[in-house]
């Protein structure tokens, strides 16, 4: 439980000091990671999976 804890404090002054550098709030930088970056990179890792699962269905034919 310790390792977990330790990671939630490294993202949140990660998350903390990025605010900083672009001098907006914890608050929005949070909202740009999760509802924008995350389900973005989320819907490209899909694309890719989808893509390659049809190149490789066609190989094995």
């Amino acid at each position: 439980m310790d390792t977990v804890n330790e990671i939630f404090v490294y993202c949140t002054d990660f998350v903390i000091n990025l605010a900083n550098l672009l001098g907006i709030s914890y608050y929005e930088v949070n909202a740009i990671i999760f509802c924008i970056l995350y389900p973005l990179a989320l819907i490209i890792s899909l694309v890719f999976f989808l893509r390659n699962w049809l190149v490789f269905r066609k190989l094995k034919l």
